[in-house]
């Protein structure tokens, strides 16, 4: 049996298990990414391990999410940062620089590398080949510091591409189906793998599209072949030296195959509030458009603003429509100002925002009150925009400029077809964005520069064997960490002030959870299926952590939010009978006995009143240590 394109890279950086599905394996990480809304955390982590020097071959520290500044809390993180990333061998991206997934498969990226990143959109790697994974900032601190990252082993899912899109169709159509097909569950313990004679006509951009918003399926990752288009990409960056051969064997195995005819593809939105609400673009015709943004790290690349100036050009966009573009690094803002497009879109009457995540995360550019916002980004769940009644549709760039212009939604195949951009023979290169480490000899004596937001990592203790606390909160399906710990600009501040940012804890879901849950001490949440889909913010454990949660019992749990559980010493525990789910109220009294010796078991009795309900953990061995540590720090002291 030959191996898929994951499976040959796993096998490469293997250190620990064995390549079974389901069984924890240790990974050897080349590259490592944080981002400034999770990296001050994780950057407080690795300097708590007392490593001097970060072990990877890359690592990274991008400041794109936090870049308003109408405090000093951002601009202290951005310094803290930069100053540790210097006296610790990483390289850090300026703010303005642009999006960590978009500058890092520009300048970084290698095909067959592993690259774990503090942002739940690292997949974006998969377009050029890479093995790329979301993961919580504790892990990253981790891989940083020369350890292991323990995941699952995934299943391999196999998506086959036949024919070629037509003109005015986008890859964000091809996920967007894609989705529509296996919605955001579907992806759940699975590596989607992308294969076909479809993929030859697919740019790297445009695969990157995919592989990022793959993030929505749940999946561990997505990924391509490295093929010829990878190195004439690589080529025109000036990095065709990184570019090596990468494909699937012929008789690689997968647990599910799907095909997808690109020729009859046409274009889709994910209606409000979630990626895999998907239609085709036509039932929607009509409705009114309040605004528009085109750009973070799933649709900002030089094409993709190149395609939506194509279609904004001698144009106004309609007078009752607010358009907002962001470009998604330095190298995409100065194309589109030497090609021409950025004139196109100033001339339609956009607004040209930061090269950041920006509205992405709710950082500015909210919509409306109840305004419908079509966004070509990957998200879109309640409140995420920063207008909790907002109306967020997610498009690709033609859906999006040819809405803009119209005033209501409209498919960009009613419209004069565009021309298919081609890849420049060489990308306009200028690498003064990115500060390189200081020299070994120099860090040693190097000052990290701390403001007074930062405070420390939560302090955690052993897991206790007796549990008995109420039911704080109790939640439906796919709660995301939108929900749990909202982004925006009010709170993205706070990411390094664990207690600062715990009072906003569910704030989406339940305006008192904070200050009932700190009353209390201590207590249970009680969640549906996929609890925890979404961002990779570790702060969705730590907040709850600060405020004395000390299990989470849920139908199922998102691979990224479950492990961040552990890593915070919190028990994320599983209904054995999804149906006992509906057996528990908010504020019921829970007891759980001799929670040490059942994590052995991988069961426990849940005591609910006179009720006993059982629940099961689906832990790894190395999972419960960490747990019976009380968390991945403790365990990690502890010379693990």
């Amino acid at each position: 049996m030959g191996y898929t394109i994951a499976e040959k890279i796993i096998r490469a950086h293997l250190v620990s298990g064995e390549m079974k599905t389901g069984e924890e394996i240790g990974l050897r990480i080349d590259q490592t990414l944080t981002q400034d809304a999770t990296g001050t955390m994780a950057y407080l982590e690795f300097e708590a391990m007392g490593i001097p020097q970060v072990k990877t071959e890359r690592s990274v520290a991008y400041i794109d999410h936090n870049t308003l500044q109408s405090g000093f809390e951002n601009a202290d993180d951005h310094r803290y940062i930069q100053s540790v990333a210097a006296k610790h061998g990483i390289y850090f991206s300026r703010p303005g620089n642009g999006i960590c997934h978009q500058v890092h498969y520009e300048r970084f990226g290698i095909p067959g590398k592993t690259l774990i990143g503090s942002d739940s959109h690292t997949p974006t790697g998969g377009g050029l080949g890479m093995l790329a994974m979301g993961a919580g900032g504790m892990d990253v601190a981790v891989a940083m510091a020369g350890g292991a990252y323990h995941i699952p082993m995934p299943r391999m899912t196999f998506v086959e591409l036949i024919g070629q899109l037509r003109p005015n169709v986008s890859a964000k159509d091809i996920i967007l189906e894609v989705l529509r097909m296996l919605s955001v569950k579907g992806g759940v313990g699975a590596i989607v793998e992308y294969g076909g004679e479809g993929v030859a006509t697919l740019s790297v951009p445009e695969r990157a599209t995919i592989t990022n918003m793959g993030a929505e399926l749940g999946a561990t990752t997505s990924i391509f072949p490295s093929d010829e288009v990878t190195r004439q990409f690589m080529a025109a960056q000036g990095r065709e030296a990184d570019w090596s051969p990468l494909t699937g064997d012929s008789d690689a195995e997968y647990a599910e195959r799907y095909t997808i005819n690109l020729s009859e593809l046409e274009p889709m939105a994910a209606c409000p509030h979630s990626p895999d609400n998907v239609k085709p673009v036509r039932e929607l015709t009509g409705i009114k458009v309040d605004q528009v943004a085109i750009g973070s790290c799933t649709n900002s690349s030089f094409a993709d603003m190149t395609k939506a100036a194509s279609v904004l050009k001698g144009h106004k966009i309609a007078d009752g429509v607010s358009l907002g573009i962001s470009p998604g690094s330095r190298q995409v803002f100065s194309m589109m100002a030497e090609s021409g497009a950025l004139t196109a879109m100033i001339d339609a009457g956009a607004r040209i925002l930061e090269c950041a995540c920006g509205p992405c995360i709710g950082m500015g550019f909210a919509p409306n009150s109840g305004g419908v916002s079509l966004r070509t980004f990957n998200r879109n769940f309640l409140g995420r925009s920063g207008t909790k009644d907002g109306q967020v549709y997610l498009v690709s760039p033609e859906t999006a400029a040819a809405s803009a212009l119209t005033g209501t939604i409209t498919d960009p195949t009613t419209m004069p077809p565009i021309e298919r951009p081609q890849q420049p023979d060489r990308f306009r290169i200028n690498d003064d964005g990115i500060i390189a480490p200081l020299p070994t000899c120099e860090a040693e004596t190097a000052e990290v520069l701390r403001g007074p937001n930062i405070k420390p990592f939560p302090e955690t203790g052993p897991l206790d064997d007796r549990i008995e606390a109420a039911v704080i909160l109790k939640v439906g399906d796919n709660i995301t960490t939108d929900h749990i710990m909202p982004a925006g600009a009010k709170v993205l501040p706070y990411r390094s002030n664990v207690p600062k940012i715990s009072e906003f804890c569910f704030n989406v879901v339940d305006e008192t959870f904070a200050s009932r849950a700190k009353a209390a001490g201590k207590g249970f949440i009680v969640g549906g299926s996929n609890y925890g889909q979404g961002s990779s913010r570790e702060h969705a454990a730590l907040a709850p952590l600060h405020l004395g949660i000390k299990a989470v019992i849920a139908k199922s749990f998102a691979r990224i939010h479950a492990a961040n559980l552990v890593n915070a010493g919190i028990l994320p525990l599983i209904f054995e009978k999804p149906e006992d789910y509906d057996r528990i109220e908010q504020g019921d009294e829970l007891r759980l006995d001799n929670v040490r010796a059942a994590l052995a078991d991988d069961r426990i009795v849940l005591h609910a009143g006179d009720k006993e309900i059982p629940l099961r953990m689906d832990l790894a061995e190395r999972q419960k240590a960490v747990l019976l540590a009380g968390g991945l720090l403790d365990y990690t002291a502890l010379g693990n």
